[in-house]
């Protein structure tokens, strides 16, 4: 029998696509025959998952958790390519698993996906069992964590589709030495805000706005003013007011709570501060809406196939 090494799993891996420890089982199975424990894998569906990896997966769950003490909270984005699979409960358990995983791990989703679930495996190989098992192309697209000395992290879930689990979370970070309970709530209520506004916030405050989507929009306002046919002295003074207006609308600090229109954020936070007794401020704050960004495509009619494989056809 063939010596079953780390770089034979690998390989066999890297052509199958399925799981780290199915393809050592395949190979135990097989005594290390290469061929085999790819005949072997096929037989019980595990080599399906590479095949699948071009599909757009565009649907999916949202997941969120805070630490028991408070002071850290995560979002990551498990996508599919149908909400079919969204509402299975594999499929939605993994998703809250990855988030608790996110919760100790000091990095983005490389580090995640290398990292260790209870059972022993890898966040990665679990994903692809996933996609062997249920028969649609799956990833972790991006996660988030935020976290506080003092003060409190407050989730908030939209759309909810489980336990932990929904297709919006929005996590605020609130640093303060005033009461947590207090603090976690107007955190919630910002949450909320964040999930709910008509103009989703791009940033804190104007300081912390991408360059780039300032100087789009400076270019956007610049040729509507030139198009007015006012003279460019006017034109640029134009622009700048422009400017400043877009930055109130789409900053948090600045935004008008959805709550009670008459009051901005800002405003929010100073009376918080007040009710406390000690200085608030906002730490970070994180939106993830399942999905956006991504284009989806029109891959296999995944539904049709299970209709299919169970003669429903």
């Amino acid at each position: 029998m063939a010596e079953i090494t780390a770089a034979l799993v690998k390989d066999l891996r890297e052509k199958s696509g399925a799981g780290m420890m199915d393809c050592k089982k395949a190979l135990q199975e097989n005594a290390g025959d290469m061929e085999a424990a790819m005949d072997w894998l096929r037989t019980k569906g595990l080599s399906k998952a590479a095949k699948k990896s071009d599909r757009a997966a565009a649907e999916g769950l949202v997941a969120g958790l805070v630490s028991d003490d408070g002071k850290t909270g995560v979002l990551v984005e498990l996508n599919a390519e149908t909400d079919f699979v969204a509402k299975n409960d594999k499929f939605q358990g993994a998703a809250r698993e990855i988030a608790k995983v996110a919760l100790g791990v000091q990095g983005e989703v490389e580090a995640i996906s290398s990292a260790k679930l209870p059972s022993g495996e890898t966040v990665s190989d679990h994903i692809t069992n996933l996609i062997a098992t249920i028969g649609e192309n799956m990833r972790l697209r991006r996660s988030a964590r935020l976290s506080v000395g003092q003060g409190a992290v407050a989730l908030y879930l939209h759309n909810v589709q489980g336990e932990g689990v929904a297709r919006l979370g929005v996590l605020v970070a609130l640093e303060s030495t005033g009461d947590q309970a207090q603090l976690k709530d107007v955190g919630r209520k910002i949450a909320m805000h964040v999930a709910g506004t008509p103009t989703p916030p791009l940033a804190l405050n104007s300081d912390e706005l991408d360059p780039a989507v300032v100087a789009k929009e400076r270019e956007i306002q610049t040729q509507t003013a030139m198009e007015s046919g006012k003279p460019r002295e006017i034109a640029e003074k134009m622009v700048e007011g422009r400017i400043r207006k877009w930055q109130e609308e789409v900053v948090l600090l600045k935004q008008p709570f959805v709550m009670n229109p008459d009051q901005t954020i800002e405003q929010l936070i100073a009376e918080t501060a007040k009710s406390v007794g000690a200085p608030v401020s906002i730490k970070g704050f994180v939106r993830f809406q399942l999905g956006e960004g991504v284009e989806k495509g029109s891959g296999p009619d995944f539904a049709a196939e299970v209709a299919q494989m169970t003669g429903q056809a």
